[in-house]
């Protein structure tokens, strides 16, 4: 008997899971509250992750762009300009995938919060989308014009809850 070849029962949570969280993601006119519910946060889920893996990596980009650092003393002026830029980049990038996932867990607490104060299921993603907005109006009047990597994964949560909490229009 070969139990490497059996898949783990969590495989079926996992695919439904996936197919929730897709961005493209059209749920018919007559879906239940509490899929779209689900739908929000396994979205939420997997942006989650995606962003965590790019953290990762940004981290690994940055431990590779300082160690190369020790080297710089033999090169020229122009190389030295081009890594520096390089770190200066790759830097930005961690510190902007760490916005976001900041963002997608405080989306992940609200909507948590707003799951244990609404008592309707119908009500919980329009107390959400609420929530959100006035969160995301705040953040933009005391920062002006400069759109941040937390208001912009913000406003993408907003849009997922408008996505699967109006009915489709076609």
């Amino acid at each position: 008997m070969n139990f490497d070849d059996e898949q783990p029962e969590e495989t079926e949570k996992t695919g439904s899971d996936e197919l929730l969280s897709d961005d493209n993601l059209r749920l018919p006119d007559s879906a239940n509250a509490l899929v779209r519910l689900h739908a929000v946060r396994a979205w939420l889920t997997r942006r989650q992750k995606e962003t965590i893996l790019e953290i990762g990596e940004a981290a690994l980009a940055l431990q590779d762009a300082m160690q190369e650092e020790p080297v710089e003393t033999r090169l020229r002026r122009r190389e030295r300009q081009s890594l520096a830029a390089q770190l200066a980049q790759t830097q930005a990038l961690l510190q902007q995938a760490q916005q976001r996932l900041n963002a997608y867990e405080e989306a992940e607490a609200l909507l948590e919060e707003c799951v244990s104060h609404t008592t309707s299921g119908e009500r919980v993603l329009v107390e959400y989308y609420l929530t959100l907005d006035e969160l995301v109006e705040h953040s933009t009047q005391a920062h002006a014009a400069k759109a941040s990597p937390w208001q912009a994964a913000m406003s993408d949560v907003q849009h997922r809850v408008e996505r699967v909490s109006t009915p489709n229009a076609d």
